[in-house]
């Protein structure tokens, strides 16, 4: 049982080392980490700003409806580590009868049944479906859009309109119990997805939707005709629990089993999601508690996430709690939802959208299965619109796609793929602003080559503080050049960066030179000075405790640490009772209690330490043993496991009475370990005489412990998700060189728990 603790217990640890080193690699390569936006779990980023691939068409959606709102979730996940992950076997499907680009077409694995009539999906449908890209358009948008509950729009009349043309719409409830009894109620569908959506939380829409898609459009789909042999009287609408399987009807039967008794969950478990499933309402209610809080209420708030389980929120298992196997059901629900919107005329409603982000994406949108790359042939040319208004660049190459944006003429583009189908001829093309889309090939005509001559470049303001963004202005002469493409580059990205469509963003401290380069070789450049001002003050002690003569250096370090002013000022409110000079070295004068004020020149932030200065202790009043290191009011030097209180007592000699108090202010006593945080109070008749900080290096939670709890509360400080403060940021530094904590700290505290270094007290 040991050797098992231990074996978890390192893999915990090197999940949390790789973790730490892949999280401060993607913050120092990526200009998304600079955005503002909320931190989430894992380290993932919630932002009103997109990468440049995705920006173009979340404008186009904003212009068309600017009542909705747009939120890039960075997964920091890598695309081919996540396309790996889902690319298994039987975890995506597509119907038999599609092609076989879109199947699987491995040895032994082509066209075998997973489930009645799907098998398993090719790779490039996978990177389809998954790339959000592909659906940044009016309809397939629905996607990705969150799934609470809005009491505003979810109405029985708008939740009919989305049922339309199913058995569903209009229809009074009827179903079969056990007995095989008719049973009719006063209910319509629609009263009972309403009541659901209130329960649960879950949009009425995401529900009735999801029913069609699962279900519908017949009452007497298997899941829901009660009519099941061994199943009679039991329903399933959401087709939960319906795992594939080889039997006939088995996902069927699976769904109704969990209908049935849960298969085998608690009654706790049962009794929150109405189980059993033996009337159509608590089938459609209990079903929706359970996506509320299996998916929703977890973070995965969209169709997109319930199908591709690439973020949640209380574990950090990925790509297991998949709602569904069909690898284009988020594709068809979304447009099941739109309908359901445009028929409610509620598209201009405000509504909100959570689109994935993924590291190291393709530099186009992933192509579609049902898109033949042999009806295409590879081109670099420029083409502008040669209609007489405007023209429609769709999502795919037919009139069927969706509108992704409308151009005028004489709009120029570069088309990317020359159409050679059957009939009518579409091309690919990328517009200026990024966007890829499929224009029809008759309406395209070649630029003539104009080339580029001189590049002229400005900008608002050639300093800016760091994570700063700004936009670089470029003028091309002559104004009618062909290709007007232009590549930017920085040569010191650590000091500033720069994207495709010329922004600058600083990046550290320091000087850099941004460069434009045409096609044609010209090229012109701009200099700009990034300022790392500073944000944060961080101080060795919360207070200090000296004798009077005695003297305790005190460390102020500015954050972040390029800032280009790292000065700091040192203050005593009361210089007869502690003096402190310039590089913070603070004397006790006489007996009284002061504060010493730490102040960055920079911005002016500042800290206050407070200081109490006692008498002189006389020479042997208090005797520590060899072991333990004495700095003023600081006690180091404990071993490193083992220390409890009466161990530490024994090292203490004094005929004043001792008391030990944890980092909570609670005595403790005995066995009771002592760690960072804890407090030695020496007292004379109940006054308190000195009282000692304790600092266990490599013990930053304060339990007395150097575990993996330390490496996760140490992480969350270097990535300032909680910033520790005090004795807790002197025991993190485990290098002892008076700087912030950093990944290195990390890796020492890593190699002590492994038993491969031991960190020294």
């Amino acid at each position: 049982m040991k050797k098992k603790i231990i074996i978890i217990a390192s893999i915990i640890i090197v999940f949390i080392i790789v973790f730490i080193v892949l999280f401060t690699i993607w913050g120092s390569s990526k200009e998304e980490n600079a955005l503002e936006g909320t931190r989430l779990a894992n380290g993932m980023l919630l932002s009103a700003s997109f990468p440049d691939t995705y920006q173009p068409y979340i404008d186009e959606l904003k212009k068309k409806y600017p009542n909705w709102e747009f939120k890039a979730l960075y997964t920091n996940l890598d695309w081919n580590y996540v396309i790996n992950n889902e690319n298994i076997f039987g975890k995506n499907l597509v119907p038999k009868s599609y092609s076989d680009n879109w199947k699987n077409t491995n040895p032994g694995e082509y066209n075998v049944e997973v489930d009645s009539g799907w098998v398993d999906s090719s790779r490039q449908a996978v990177e389809f479906a998954m790339d959000p890209r592909n659906f940044l358009n009016y309809v397939r948008i629905f996607q990705f859009e969150e799934l609470s509950y809005n009491a505003n729009t979810n109405t029985t009349s708008s939740i009919e309109k989305i049922l339309y043309g199913t058995e569903f719409y209009n229809k009074i409830v009827e179903y079969k119990n056990s007995s095989g009894t008719n049973i009719v109620t006063n209910k319509k569908y629609s009263d009972l997805i309403l009541s659901a959506a209130k329960t649960s939380g879950v949009s009425s829409f995401h529900l009735a939707s999801r029913i069609k898609q699962e279900v519908g459009p017949f009452l007497s789909h298997s899941s829901i005709s009660g009519t099941v042999e061994g199943y009679e009287g039991y329903y399933n609408f959401y087709n939960i629990g319906a795992t594939s399987s080889s039997e006939p009807m088995g996902a069927i039967k699976n769904g109704l089993q969990y209908a049935k008794d849960g298969k085998g969950a608690s009654t706790e478990i049962k009794n929150k999601y109405l189980i059993p499933w033996n009337t159509k309402e608590r089938a459609i209610t209990g079903g929706a508690i359970f996506i509320g809080s299996s998916y929703i209420n977890r973070g995965q708030n969209s169709i997109y996430l319930q199908k591709f389980h690439v973020y949640d929120t209380s574990s950090n298992e990925l790509f297991w709690h998949q709602y569904m196997t069909n690898v284009l059901a988020p594709y068809s629900e979304s447009k099941l939802i739109y309908n359901g919107y445009a028929n409610s005329n509620m598209l201009s409603s405000s509504m909100s959208f959570v689109i994935p982000v993924y590291e190291n994406m393709p530099d186009l949108p992933c192509t579609s299965p049902a898109i033949s790359a042999s009806d295409f042939s590879s081109d670099n040319t420029q083409v502008f619109a040669n209609v007489e208004t405007s023209l429609n660049v769709r999502s795919g190459p037919g009139t069927s796609y969706e509108v992704l944006t409308s151009i005028q003429s004489g709009t120029q583009m570069t088309r990317i793929a020359k159409g050679k189908q059957k009939g009518e001829l579409w091309d690919r093309v990328i517009l200026q602003n990024g966007m890829v889309g499929y224009v029809f090939q008759n309406y395209l005509e070649e630029v003539p080559d104009v080339e580029v001559e001189k590049i002229e470049l400005s900008l608002e303001k050639t300093t800016i503080n760091k994570g700063d963004r700004i936009q670089l202005k470029s003028t091309i002469i002559p104004t009618d050049a062909v290709d007007k493409t232009l590549e930017f580059s920085s040569n010191n990205t650590k000091v500033a960066t720069v994207s495709s469509d010329g922004y600058i963003l600083g990046v550290g401290s320091g000087t850099a030179k941004i460069t434009a380069t045409a096609k044609n070789g010209v090229s012109s450049d701009i200099e700009i000075k990034v300022y790392s001002p500073v944000t944060d003050l961080i101080v060795n002690t919360e207070s200090i405790v000296l004798q009077v003569e005695e003297e305790f250096k005190l460390n102020a370090t500015v954050m972040p640490e390029d800032a280009d002013n790292k000065k700091v000022t040192y203050q005593s409110e009361n210089v007869g009772i502690v003096k402190v000079d310039g590089d913070g070295n603070v004397t006790g004068i006489a007996e009284g209690k002061t504060n010493i004020i730490v102040t960055a020149e920079d911005t002016k932030i500042s800290k206050t330490v407070p200081v109490t200065v006692i008498r002189k202790l006389a020479e042997g009043e208090i005797i520590f043993d060899e072991s333990l290191q004495v700095n003023a009011n600081e006690i180091t030097g404990l071993e490193n496991k083992n220390n409890t209180v009466d161990s530490l007592l024994q090292k203490i000699k004094t005929n004043y009475t001792v008391e030990i108090y944890n980092a909570n202010g609670e005595k403790i006593e005995g066995n009771s370990l002592v760690g960072t945080g804890c407090s030695i109070k020496i007292l004379d008749n109940n006054a308190l005489v000195i009282e000692y900080n304790v600092i266990m290096y490599g013990d930053v939670n304060g339990d007395g412990k150097i575990n993996s709890i330390d490496l996760l509360v140490l992480q969350r400080h270097i990535l300032e998700i909680k910033k520790l403060d005090g004795v807790f940021v002197k025991a993190g530094n485990v290098r002892k060189n008076s700087k912030n904590p950093s990944s290195v700290d990390c890796l020492l505290i890593q190699r002590h728990i492994l038993g491969l270094q031991s960190l020294e007290q």
